[in-house]
C-alpha cells in the first residue's frame, strides 16, 4: 500500500496551502498530505456514477452535491480567519444542505454527506484520519468505497455524535441514505462505472 507524501515539519494552515500553487494538498490537524498522483479511471467511474446519481435525485432540492476538488474547510471555530484553519479536505463527492456553509472558496464546515473512494495512497487516511475527522468535525453521513475490492460502507451519526456501526454493499444493493431522505443509491450501477478499462 503506497503512503500519502506528508508535511511534518511544522504545524501548516490554510495560509501556507494556498501558497503551494498548482499542487494538490490536503491539511488534517496542521499535517499536510500530497494529493498526487491523480486518481485512476476506476476511481473517477465510481466518483462520476455516484455524482450523478446524487446531482438527479437533489435537482430542484435545497441540497447541492460537489466533487472533487472542493475545498472543505473544518474551521474549530465557526467566525474565524480562514487563512488560520488548519483542516482543509477535498472529498471525492460531497452534498451540502446548509447554503450558509457554501462559499466562493469553498465548503465552511461539516457536509451533510460525504464519499471518499479508496486508492493505494489514500486508503490509510480515508479509513482513519478522515474517518475521524468526519466523525468529530459533524458530518452527517460518511460513505467509502473500494474500486479494487467492489465494496461500500456506509456510515451514519448516531445520537451520541459518534458513526454508527457501518453497513457494508458488496457490488449490489440500494443503499439508502440517512442524511438524504428518500435517496437511494444503485450499487450495481456505481460498481458497473468502475469497469472503464479497455483493450
Amino acid at each position: 500500500m503506497g503512503i500519502p507524501v506528508r508535511k511534518f515539519d511544522q504545524h501548516y494552515t490554510y495560509r501556507d496551502y494556498r501558497q503551494w500553487g498548482d499542487e494538490r494538498w490536503e491539511l488534517i490537524h496542521g499535517v499536510a498530505y500530497n494529493m498526487s498522483p491523480a486518481p485512476r479511471t476506476p476511481h473517477q467511474g465510481i466518483s462520476g456514477e455516484i455524482y450523478r446519481q446524487l446531482a438527479t435525485f437533489l435537482k430542484g432540492k435545497p441540497c447541492t452535491v460537489f466533487h472533487a476538488a472542493v475545498d472543505v474547510f473544518f474551521p474549530p471555530l465557526r467566525e474565524m480567519d480562514e487563512d488560520d484553519v488548519d483542516t482543509v479536505v477535498q472529498p471525492d463527492v460531497l452534498v451540502v444542505c446548509d447554503k450558509t456553509k457554501i462559499l466562493e472558496k469553498g465548503i465552511w464546515g461539516a457536509p451533510d454527506l460525504v464519499v471518499e473512494i479508496l486508492s493505494n495512497s489514500t486508503s490509510r487516511k480515508d479509513q482513519h484520519e478522515k474517518f475521524d475527522l468526519y466523525e468529530r468535525g459533524g458530518v452527517l453521513e460518511y460513505w467509502i468505497v473500494d474500486p479494487n475490492g467492489k465494496w461500500l460502507q456506509q456510515y451514519v451519526r448516531q445520537a451520541d455524535g459518534k458513526f454508527g456501526i457501518e453497513v457494508t454493499f458488496e457490488k449490489t444493493g440500494k443503499l439508502a441514505s440517512a442524511a438524504l431522505p428518500g435517496f437511494e443509491l444503485d450499487v450495481d450501477e456505481v460498481f458497473l462505472a468502475a469497469d472503464v478499462v479497455g483493450g
